[in-house]
């Protein structure tokens, strides 16, 4: 009898937190002779398979880097395809969400989003909020170096606001966070073959497992997911320390 992937994941040692780069989608869609939002829409699919893999096995965040700051200077037609695809996604994937107790958060500039967007996303999240099974964090014209930049200038705000001398600690840095009430991420997934992290969570992913697949974002489903977590199941997270120290 052939062993469901799902069945060889260990359950009691899932990473509690899974940030994924959604890479393909543009690839994709010029392998089938079609313009990139055609790329695009059909990555949905992909966002609700990886939503329900993730629920299904008590992930309790997921981090999708849905829009970048840099993706701002893509051409004018994709960038408003993907506002309004991202409007569309909302409205018809919340009953969805809901039924499947998922939370939706974001993290990113979102103020740079168009308003009719901005109503939307909050309108989700804020239908969404009471929710208690995945958080799903969709990271919104969100880049590392912007989010550690911000950080910077809210210690520094605080600091001459309040006349005082601040210590600048790890943990205030993350409190200074779009994250800062997220755990780091143990595992990063990156699709489509590419192996960098394109500015995404610079800080947090100081320890994380990187994981890289040749899928393109379309095709890959919950299977794939669940691949990458047995992948991370199967490694030794030493963070500095020696095999023989962790044993």
């Amino acid at each position: 009898m052939k062993v469901l992937i799902k069945e060889r994941i260990n359950l009691e040692k899932v990473p509690q937190h899974v940030a994924v780069i959604m890479d393909g989608n543009g690839r994709w869609a010029t392998k089938q002779g079609n313009n990139r939002i055609f790329g695009h829409e059909h990555g949905i699919d992909a966002v609700r398979s990886t939503v329900e893999g993730a629920g299904e096995i008590g992930i309790e965040y997921l981090t999708l880097f849905a829009f970048s700051t840099e993706n701002w200077s893509r051409p004018c037609e994709e960038v408003d395809g993907l506002m309004e695809l991202l409007v569309y996604a909302l409205e018809s994937e919340t009953d969805n969400l809901m039924e499947k107790n998922v939370r939706v958060k974001t993290i990113g500039d979102v103020g740079m989003l168009p308003a009719h967007v901005r109503e939307k996303l909050q309108r989700c999240i804020d239908t969404l909020e009471n929710n208690t099974g995945l958080t799903t964090v969709l990271a919104l014209s969100y880049s590392g170096k912007w989010d550690i930049i911000n950080a910077v200038r809210k210690i520094v705000n605080e600091a001459i606001e309040n006349n005082i001398q601040l210590e600048i600690t790890n943990e205030l840095f993350e409190r200074s966070l779009s994250t800062f009430d997220i755990p780091n991420p143990e595992l990063l997934i990156r699709t489509s073959g590419e192996y960098r992290i394109s500015n995404f969570l610079l800080w947090q992913l100081a320890y994380s497992e990187l994981y890289f697949t040749e899928k393109l974002w379309p095709d890959f489903r919950k299977d794939d997911f669940f691949e990458a977590i047995i992948d991370f199941q199967n490694r030794e997270r030493r963070f500095g320390k020696t095999s023989a120290q962790i044993s």
